[in-house]
């Protein structure tokens, strides 16, 4: 059995279990979006033996388009890891599709069980599992989630200009997205009804900016088909609309690196695996990337800290190389001395 076989489109659960349990994996790879496959790709083609472990549910994935990503600007996000999937199975490495539920530490590395089954082992850990977007609880928001209900302002906002947006707040401090916003479009509603009362002077800054405050509820979102028309409020009153910018909770998908014991940092969005400026964790051997380590990193952003990780974890492998080197030239030189 090859990795070629391995490698090839139509998987079998039995096949890759047993494959990937055999081989001693250098760096094993916990998610295949943008993060995991830039770190895997590096890795890939400096010769180390690199397995992805792919889900295969980006965060991103309901998104027909990214944008603010170089050369990729309104580029499918799934067309993105389609390509980079290709592109590291050409330099030798390794993706499976499955879903790593634990990992542990061994001896001379880290064990991987998967939800198929199949353990694998490693030297190194990166951790791209990323992150998980809960809406709030308003009939129809979901079924827009990705195309007329949307989060950020730098993947979106460009697109939305000149058009009717809705900013539904769900916090305090989310009232910074609607003052991003304000340089695409003049007409802006800003919805409180998940947070109720705002401050008086957020309250007279927003309408200062020429923007609408909405105190009444958002009863659900209103469609004309696959496209959002607009919101109805409680009472009834409809308020036409071209897009919604909502405030998600945020959650990380840390179950593996939290059960090796990884520190975690409070962020504004809550607490997240902590790293280093190369993406380790307090772990030793264990890498965090992407939404893993970073709840605001963007498409680039990920992309950047998967291939940072990538470089220092061979830099770590070099490393050892030449002092085992080095202990085996010390050795000849005693022996002949």
């Amino acid at each position: 059995m090859t990795r070629d076989t391995l490698n090839s489109e139509s998987p079998s659960p039995d096949r890759d279990a047993q494959l990937i349990s055999a081989e001693r994996w250098d760096v094993i790879i916990l998610g295949g979006g943008a993060a995991g496959l830039s770190a895997a790709l590096i890795l890939a083609r400096a010769r180390r033996r690199v397995l992805v472990l792919d889900a295969q549910e980006p965060r991103n994935r309901f998104a027909p388009h990214m944008h603010g990503v170089l050369s990729r600007d309104g580029y499918s996000p799934l067309d993105l890891v389609a390509d980079g999937r290709r592109e590291v199975r050409a330099a030798d490495g390794v993706i499976v599709h499955a879903r790593a539920i634990e990992a542990r530490a061994v001896a001379d590395g880290f064990e991987v069980d998967t939800d198929s089954g199949a353990r694998a082992t490693a030297r190194r850990l990166i951790v791209a599992t990323g992150a998980r977007d809960r809406l709030p609880e308003i009939p129809g928001l979901a079924e827009h989630w990705g195309r007329g209900v949307v989060a950020c302002p730098y993947c979106d906002g460009y697109e939305a200009s000149g058009l009717a947006i809705g900013v539904l707040l769900g916090s305090a401090a989310g009232v910074h997205k609607a003052h991003m916003l304000r340089a695409y479009s003049s007409d802006i509603t800003v919805f409180t009804t998940l947070v109720g009362s705002l401050p008086e002077h957020d309250r007279r800054v927003i309408e200062q900016r020429g923007m609408r405050l909405e105190d009444r509820a958002v009863s659900r979102v209103i469609s004309d088909g696959d496209r959002l028309t607009g919101v109805e409020l409680a009472d009834g009153t409809s308020i036409p609309l071209d897009v919604v910018f909502a405030e998600p909770t945020l959650q990380p998908l840390d179950d593996v690196v939290g059960g090796l014991g990884a520190d975690v940092t409070e962020t504004p969005l809550g607490p997240w695996t902590a790293v280093d400026a190369f993406g380790r964790t307090s772990v030793a051997g264990v890498w965090a990337v992407g939404n893993a380590a970073n709840p605001g990193a963007l498409v680039p952003i990920a992309m950047g800290s998967g291939a940072t990780a990538a470089l220092a974890i061979n830099g770590e492998f070099i490393a050892e190389e030449v002092e085992a080197a080095a202990s085996r030239l010390a050795s000849e030189q005693r022996v002949n001395a």
